[in-house]
């Protein structure tokens, strides 16, 4: 009998998702980044700076979706 006490481990459904969680973070504020040069004329500082802000996003969401699915 499985202790219950111990997490899930994570599903292909689950890292599937966590995947598109990056993804589109960085995607997303690279783009908004791309927007930021366009409008301003101050390419590459928007690029730069929105694939870091994606990246921090990623990771802080990455985070948090990953303990809350080791809670339970």
């Amino acid at each position: 009998m499985p202790n219950d006490l111990e997490p899930a481990p994570l599903g292909g459904r689950d890292l599937l998702g966590l995947g598109a969680l990056l993804v589109g973070c960085v995607v997303g504020c690279t783009l908004l980044g791309l927007l930021v040069d366009h409008l301003a004329d101050s390419s590459p500082f928007g690029v730069v700076v929105g694939v870091a802000i994606g990246m921090l996003l990623g990771a802080l969401g990455f985070a948090a979706r990953v303990r809350s699915a080791m809670r339970g």
